[in-house]
Parts: C-alpha cells; sequence; structure tokens
C-alpha cells in the first residue's frame, strides 16, 4: 500500500519550503516534490528578499543563509530618452543586522531554504512532477506524479506549484490565467569587480542598492526595468504585462538590451561580463484574480494564489507568509481530524485579513488601470522630465516664465484632463 504523509506540497520555492519548515517542525509527516533538478533550478527572481517573513521561519538565518548584500539604498528613475527624474530612500539602519533586506539568487536561496526543511524531517523529492491531485468523494487525498507506481497519499495536500498551476486548474480553482494577468520578466546578471559595484552606486562594503525604472525601460507598456547589486555582479532585468508585448509585437531580450544600452545605465555596468540569461512568468492580477484558495483538503500558496504585490515589488515575503499560514492551518487541522473545507478556510480568512490580504486589495485596480492608461508612462513620465530640465536649466529666464511654460505643457494635454487623470491613479493608489 502507498505511502501516507500528514501533508504533501507541491513545489519547492519559498512558499513551499515555508510550509515544510512549519509543519516539519511540529512534528508531522511531510513530502515536498519539486519538479526542477533542485529547488530554484526553474526560478529566477529580480533579487531582493525580505527579513521579516523568513527570520519567522528560520530565526538564525543570517548564520547560514546564501545572501548577497543588505540593501540600504532603495532609488526610483522615471527614464526618458536622456534623463530621468529620481527618487529614492537611503537608509544606513538598513546596515545593520538584523536588516531590512538583501539581495539573492533564488537558485541557491532555494536550495538552502529547502534544506532547512529538510533539516527539521521533512522528505524533499527532486526531478518530480505532479500531474494531478487524487481526489475521491470530493476531496483531495493524494497526487499523482510522473514516477512509476507514484500516487502519494495525504490529508493535506499544499499547492505551491508556481503562477500557472496547472493542478489547481485541474481542480476548477482557476480559469486560464489571461495576457493581462501575467507578466515575462527576463533578466541578466553582469559580473564586476566588487569595488566597482561599491564605487558606482556609492556603497560600503556589505551595502547593496535597488533602483526600479519606469518609463523608457519599457517603451510605454506596463512595467518596470530594475537593478539590483550582488556581491560581485548586478542584476538587470525587465517585466511587462505580457499583453503590453503582444499588442506592441516587443521581444523582452529586445527591451532588455535596449534598456543596457541606455547612457544612465550603460555607465553602471560598462566593463561587466555577461553571466546568465534568465526569464520567468510573474503573476500581476493580484486580488481580483486570486483563485479559489481552500478545499476540502487542499489549500493553495505563494505564486499559485496570485500573490504579488507588484507596486511594491513584494512576492518572495508574500508567498513565505502564506506558506506559513497555510502549515499552521494544516497543524490545527491534524489536531483535531478535520480536513474539509470548512476547516481549511481559516487560512483564507486569516491571509485577507493578514498584510498579504491587504495590500493586495488596497492596489486591487492598479494594474488594470496603469494597463488600460498607457499615457502614464508614454506621456506623463516625458512630462515630468521635460519639466525638470526646464526648471533645473539656468539659462537667463525668470523662473516665473519657467513656470508659465511647464504650465503650458499641462494645459495643452488639457488642465481638466489632467487633473482627472492625476485623480484616478491616486484613488488606485490611496
Amino acid at each position: 500500500m502507498p505511502e501516507k504523509f500528514d501533508v504533501i506540497i507541491v513545489g519547492a520555492g519559498p512558499a513551499g519550503s515555508a510550509a515544510a519548515n512549519t509543519l516539519a517542525k511540529a512534528g508531522l509527516k511531510v513530502i515536498m516534490f519539486e519538479r526542477g533538478e533542485y529547488p530554484g533550478s526553474k526560478n529566477v527572481m529580480g533579487g531582493i528578499l525580505y527579513r521579516q517573513q523568513l527570520q519567522e521561519i528560520v530565526p538564525d538565518f543570517l548564520n547560514s543563509a546564501p545572501l548577497e548584500r543588505p540593501i540600504v539604498d532603495q532609488r526610483f528613475w522615471m527614464l526618458n530618452e536622456k534623463s530621468a527624474v529620481q527618487a529614492g530612500y537611503k537608509g544606513l539602519e538598513w546596515a545593520e543586522a538584523p536588516y531590512n533586506n538583501f539581495s539573492v539568487f533564488r537558485a541557491k536561496f532555494d536550495q538552502w531554504f529547502a534544506g532547512k526543511a529538510v533539516e527539521q524531517g521533512a522528505l524533499l523529492v527532486t526531478e518530480t512532477v505532479v500531474t494531478e491531485a487524487i481526489v475521491e468523494d470530493g476531496r483531495v487525498i493524494g497526487v499523482r506524479t510522473d514516477r512509476p507506481d507514484g500516487d502519494v497519499y495525504a490529508d493535506i495536500v499544499i499547492l505551491a506549484d508556481g503562477v500557472n498551476s496547472l493542478i489547481a486548474k485541474k481542480l476548477g480553482f482557476h480559469k486560464e490565467l489571461k495576457p493581462t494577468e501575467v507578466a515575462l520578466a527576463v533578466m541578466q546578471v553582469i559580473n564586476l569587480p566588487t569595488e566597482k559595484i561599491e564605487d558606482r552606486f556609492n556603497l560600503e562594503p556589505n551595502q547593496g542598492a535597488t533602483i526600479e525604472i519606469f518609463g523608457e525601460a519599457t517603451k510605454g507598456v506596463l512595467g518596470t526595468g530594475f537593478i539590483y547589486t550582488n556581491k560581485e555582479s548586478i542584476s538587470l532585468g525587465v517585466g511587462t504585462l505580457l499583453s503590453g508585448l503582444m499588442q506592441k509585437k516587443m521581444r523582452p531580450h529586445e527591451l532588455l538590451e535596449t534598456l543596457k544600452d541606455h547612457p544612465l545605465v550603460r555607465k553602471l555596468i560598462q566593463g561587466g561580463e555577461p553571466k546568465e540569461y534568465l526569464a520567468h512568468l510573474i503573476p500581476e492580477g493580484g486580488y481580483n484574480s486570486m483563485p479559489k484558495l481552500v478545499g476540502h483538503g487542499v489549500m493553495v500558496v505563494g505564486d499559485a494564489a496570485q500573490l504579488v504585490n507588484g507596486i511594491h515589488r513584494e512576492g518572495s515575503n508574500l508567498a513565505m507568509a502564506s506558506g506559513k499560514l497555510a502549515a499552521e492551518t494544516a497543524i490545527l487541522a491534524k489536531e483535531v481530524n478535520d480536513f474539509s473545507e470548512n476547516m481549511l478556510d481559516s487560512y483564507r480568512v486569516r491571509l485577507l485579513n493578514s498584510f498579504v490580504g491587504q495590500d493586495l486589495k488596497k492596489y486591487r485596480e492598479a494594474t488594470h488601470t496603469l494597463d488600460h492608461h498607457p499615457e502614464y508612462f508614454k506621456e506623463y513620465i516625458p512630462m515630468l522630465n521635460k519639466a525638470a530640465s526646464e526648471m533645473f536649466t539656468i539659462d537667463g529666464v525668470s523662473k516665473w516664465d519657467k513656470q508659465k511654460k511647464i504650465l503650458g505643457m499641462v494645459q495643452e494635454r488639457g488642465t481638466i484632463k489632467t487633473l482627472r487623470e492625476m485623480y484616478r491613479l491616486w484613488k488606485v493608489m490611496k
């Protein structure tokens, strides 16, 4: 008879490993399936990991986690063809333990995080595809894998199998994702000596910086470019909605090459050696695209649950928080021997009441609004750059006249129209 576990976890990314760590630590019998050669082998992340959720699961993570640089400087560029309006925050309090966030490589981090679950007693099975859930009398009781005699049974199955969760789809939890609900991120790792990174980004040793880039980086399509510093390399990439790429007939790697060649970016990576090119789908539908999260004997976490806050560049922390909450729900369910949807629904309630659900709800209309109003990227960012150039150019023209010229840009577009569009933007961000 096939071996039975307390919990089966499909996927060994941050959400799955967070669940596995929490469950195994509580003494439950856990098996985690990963389709890749090792956890992280099929993932790419922009490179930022947040401390709080990881520390709740692995309190001493600073002693062994494969981290690159603590981020102390977070910058934002409103990029035009030859200029950028810049903003940001540099906090040296983040340069001291326990820090705030870090740049990482997912291939290294995911292996380490899954390994921590194994140390707690979880069983990790790699190079294994879970093809479907086993359902009996309306309840998920296990999974079917591509291995010989590959049926595995458990009281609860946690789906952490990524943005387009095929298992959740087969269960009817969600439909085929629309191009407006998914972004494609492409990233290149560029090797640079440590001292050059610190010199070009104005950093001390063991300090990191991020730059989020809007506007010219994506040629007016909804998305962002990004630059993250690692110990001896830079992660540089672009992420855009699939719908925008399809409509504009743009190729992601062309956007990346264009960004690399921008005069403000080119200097930062000059002399660097391109190392890796990576691509990955990212859920962008947010709150309005969340699938059904709970069924009889099953819960959905992480990217599979659309838990990404693109406005604040958050994903891994939301994934870990959801995995931990699902695991805690499974522990309670095991204690009372009740694996019904009604029992497991406490996971959904707790998730939506947590910062995860609250933040996703706050920005629930942001992606849709920005996608349907490309003028924020195509017109307002260039206008902002022109206004800044006008005000900072010292040419013997009075500031009154410069302000009138800037106001003329607004009037040319339409004052009422501009105010209406600014109000719309404020409304979806407030």
